[in-house]
């Protein structure tokens, strides 16, 4: 009752920091790398003034206890699709094909709102599957406070070659919808720069997808194409991000020197290597292949179903062999809100929980090039994320969000983890 009441002072409105410093007092703060019983973190408009224990409450500031509470930076999504919602209500193509603009606008507004909720307060939005730039109209809509939801890093329409992704299956020469911009040869560097233009701050490529219905997936994008997008982008101060389930198309991503590879479920030893080599992040999406899973019938028993055990194996090569992880679940595919599983399988996947816990708030801020965020230290934005207990010694506290600030302002408060599988 003590944490609702000091909530309620701060409450969400239009984004508006608070008018005067604000105490925060949990029983520990995770700083972005290791835990810190009897820290206490002072915050003054958007930034965090201070953080360590034994503060004291300033003159005219104010407090918030949070007993019993850990208090961690803002987590930071690496792989979302807010325009979509999970495939088990409605299928992709039907997503792509059927639903208004305004209708997936819409649902994505709700989603934004969900991720926030949960404690995400910054996301990676790689792909608006077929929503053109409308998640450059969701950005603004939210940094002008028309719109509650996270800081927004967009990638707009996507790139792939042409015949290479979807919907597919209708009469050839009928021009289809497609859930991303198809390009090739020159034409993919004019196209990298026309979505920096219309508002992408990260550049998504598919190194490979299936040619057609029940094809394995085959290297789409040539080496030469990949490392010409891949420089127009970086020249235009944007990370690259690739779609890569085979090993040919991660090695062509790799020698293009992209930021991060998506799934990479094809990995080997000697391609999870090179990555590390070149400093290049994973971004395993388990919760992808689980959810997708379970749509289809798995109850989470093993033996598990292909797609989880290929995810399962290419992590742990590439844990064992030093890769940068970053912490994205591809959700969209599965409910927004519930981000926190991917984090539960990662570490149930072998990567120790503080690990987790670091990749996803400092490590994905480093790999986002967000030098601004990611951590609790003097200087940074105020975006934290307390929960009740202690995440690094079960990830389930994730689900038990008390309070969401950000930038300064307190847009969340307590809040019960959704319902669904996988917990």
């Amino acid at each position: 009752m003590r944490i609702i009441l000091a909530l309620a002072a701060f409450a969400w409105s239009g984004m508006a920091t608070a008018a005067v410093p604000v105490l925060l007092r949990p029983a520990a703060v995770f700083d972005g790398t290791a835990m810190h019983p009897g820290w206490q973190v002072l915050v003054d408009g958007d930034k965090i003034v201070a953080a360590g224990p034994g503060l004291a409450l300033p003159a005219g500031a104010s407090a918030i206890d949070l007993p019993g509470a850990t208090l961690l930076p803002g987590l930071i999504e690496g792989h979302a699709h807010l325009f979509l919602h999970p495939y088990n209500e409605t299928s992709w193509d039907d997503q792509v094909l059927h639903e208004p603009l305004a209708l997936r606008t819409a649902r994505a507004v709700v989603a934004a709102k969900a991720t926030l909720d949960a404690g995400f307060t910054t996301v990676r939005d790689l792909g608006t599957e077929g929503a053109g730039y409308a998640d450059v109209g969701l950005k603004r809509a939210i940094d002008e406070g028309i719109v509650p939801g996270p800081r927004l890093l967009v990638a707009t329409r996507a790139l792939v070659a042409t015949g290479a992704y979807g919907p597919k299956g209708f009469e050839p020469g009928v021009a289809v919808p497609q859930g991303a911009e198809e390009a090739d040869g020159a034409d993919l560097v004019r196209a990298v720069r026309r979505q920096i233009a219309g508002g992408a701050d990260v550049v998504k490529l598919y190194a490979d997808y299936r040619w057609g219905k029940g094809e394995p997936s085959r290297a789409t994008f040539s080496e030469g194409e990949l490392i010409a997008a891949t420089a127009a982008a970086h020249d235009a101060g944007r990370i690259v991000a690739v779609h890569s389930g085979t090993a040919e198309g991660m090695r062509r991503a790799i020698a293009a020197g992209v930021d991060t590879i998506e799934h990479g479920y094809g990995g080997t030893p000697a391609l999870f290597a090179a990555m590390r080599a070149k400093g290049i992040a994973l971004c395993p999406t388990l919760a992808a292949a689980d959810a997708v899973s379970r749509y289809r019938g798995w109850d989470g028993r093993d033996p598990a179903p292909p797609a989880v055990a290929e995810s399962r194996a290419s992590f742990a090569l590439a844990l064992k062999a030093g890769v940068p992880m970053c912490v994205g679940g591809d959700v969209g595919v599965f409910a927004h809100g519930d981000n926190a599983r991917e984090l539960r399988l990662m570490a149930a996947g072998g990567m120790p929980r503080v690990a987790v816990l670091a990749a996803a708030t400092s490590g994905n801020a480093a790999m986002l090039h967000l030098a601004d965020r990611g951590s609790v230290r003097a200087g940074l934005l105020a975006d934290l994320v307390a929960v009740d207990g202690d995440p690094t010694a079960d990830l389930a506290a994730l689900n038990h969000v008390v309070m969401v600030m950000k930038g300064g302002a307190v847009v969340a408060g307590p809040r019960v983890a959704p319902a669904g599988p996988a917990r």
